[in-house]
């Protein structure tokens, strides 16, 4: 599944006195089990990208595509689709619901596909004991550390299977040995055959060994994709 995007742009209020330009010609290919790590200052454009890259919003000029799906001009309907088959997301903030349980919170995902409770217990238990946390399934979020709640957050993205996994700073809130451990948890799935793309400005990912590739954005241009990295 290689991901490819083809001079795209992305500009938020247009042709209004508060325009912002995000994107601007960014051209990029993530090949099948890259770790790609994204780099830039806040504002850079790097949200955008992430955006555009899991189908939560389109560009607004140029192409783009997911293996053989092309993104860039889908209906929201459509692109939700995708975005639920092909991405796991993991947000910097965990977006967790505190007073839920550890297992409703990685089952989330699942409830708009009309999955069985059974089935969601059967597809979520695996991950819980993969992650080291299947002790807490029951225990509301709120009664949950820091390295708990990430590692509930990877499972959540991992809870329909996706070929892509997209991360925004995922170390940013745990400290040093728990996110050793977390970019561990990364190189197994890149190890598995899934993409992985993380933005961090964290030296312990940039200069992870799993790490394929690093990329940066400044204003919304890409500055760096190394030749022979690929």
């Amino acid at each position: 599944m290689r991901i490819v995007l083809d001079q795209v742009s992305k500009v938020y209020n247009s042709a209004q006195p508060n325009e912002v330009v995000a994107l601007e010609r960014v051209s990029l290919a993530i090949d099948k089990g890259e770790m790609v790590c994204l780099e830039g200052p806040s504002g850079s454009g790097k949200t955008t990208l992430l955006s555009i890259l899991g189908c939560v919003i389109a560009p607004t000029g140029g192409s783009a595509s997911i293996g053989d799906k092309k993104i860039a001009r889908l209906p929201d309907h459509f692109r939700t689709s995708y975005r639920r088959q092909l991405v796991g997301f993991v947000f910097q903030h965990f977006n967790l619901l505190e007073e839920r349980s550890l297992l409703e919170n990685v089952t989330l995902p699942l409830y708009p596909l009309g999955v069985s409770p059974r089935v969601r217990r059967e597809r979520a238990l695996p991950l819980l004991q993969r992650l080291g946390i299947d002790h807490r399934r029951d225990f509301p979020v709120r009664q949950l550390s820091g390295g708990e709640r990430q590692r509930a957050a990877i499972a959540r993205a991992l809870i329909n299977d996706p070929p892509l996994l997209i991360a925004d700073e995922p170390t940013a809130h745990l400290d040093r040995p728990l996110a050793g451990e977390i970019m561990d948890i990364f190189a197994a799935l890149k190890a598995e055959g899934r993409t992985v793309i993380i933005a961090s400005h964290d030296p312990l990912v940039v200069t992870h060994p799993a790490v394929t590739r690093r990329l940066a954005l400044h204003g919304g241009r890409l500055l760096a994709d190394p030749p022979g990295q690929r």
